[in-house]
């Protein structure tokens, strides 16, 4: 037979054939005079073997592997890897599948990207359109994306951001968007704040995260004047807290 035969008889492609013989897993069959390749039915065995192995899922190296005599590796121990290996991808696969549910039932424009736990905990919070709880959100996502927090401290959070009263909080800070610094108001909201946060978050959040030096002062930047000093007396109590 010739390469064209061979290849249409055992499924191949004729490119895969030569690559075969290339990588050495293929031996060179006997030539004609004119320089054509003769192949026999030993070598369509061999090429219906390779194809039914590489089906499976097993790379030329293994496949290799398999088809050497006594210095290669049995079958099945090379099956029982692949086995391995794709347990391994669907269990990947399935925890990929699992996230983006969570993503999809967000409302949209609300599908950060964000660690399973992070979206999981914002998957409990009421819908609002507070611009203070956007806030909180953004923030949450880059400390997720620094590594600060984890699933501890988004668990111990969840009652908190479940809890419809924190709307009322919420809207108490935006209602300070152009109030001055001494608002007798601020005080009062930043205990609140800190009261409403349960004992079990302070004991889960690391006094020792990835935050870079100025983040503190970015972050309050990022509020109007009075908001921006009921965040950083919450700040501070966290630290006391933390730290206690």
């Amino acid at each position: 037979m010739r390469i064209g035969e061979i290849a249409a008889l055992v499924g191949l492609t004729t490119r895969a054939i030569r690559h075969y013989h290339h990588v050495g897993l293929l031996p060179e069959p006997e030539r004609r005079p004119n320089g054509y390749r003769v192949y026999s039915v030993r070598d369509a065995v061999l090429l219906a073997r390779v194809r039914r192995l590489t089906e499976l899922g097993l790379s030329l190296d293994e496949v290799r592997d398999v088809l050497m005599d006594d210095a290669g590796r049995d079958l099945a121990d090379v099956l029982e890897e692949l086995d391995a290996d794709l347990a391994r991808q669907a269990a990947e696969i399935e925890e990929r599948r699992r996230r983006l549910a969570i993503l999809l039932a967000a409302e949209p424009g609300e599908t950060e990207a964000s660690s399973p736990a992070l979206a999981a905990l914002f998957a409990q919070a009421p819908r609002t359109t507070s611009p203070a709880a956007a806030k909180d959100r953004e923030h949450l996502t880059l400390l997720d994306a620094l590594g600060v927090g984890g699933q501890q401290v988004y668990a111990a959070l969840g009652p908190l951001a479940a809890d419809p009263a924190l709307l009322a909080l919420y809207e108490r800070l935006d209602a300070l968007a152009d109030a001055p610094t001494d608002d007798p108001r601020i005080p009062v909201l930043a205990a609140d704040l800190v009261a409403a946060v349960p004992d079990e978050v302070f004991a889960a959040i690391p006094t020792e995260g990835r935050v870079v030096p100025g983040f503190r002062e970015a972050l309050l930047a990022e509020y109007a004047p009075a908001q921006a000093e009921v965040v950083r007396r919450v700040m501070e109590a966290f630290m006391r807290r933390s730290r206690g």
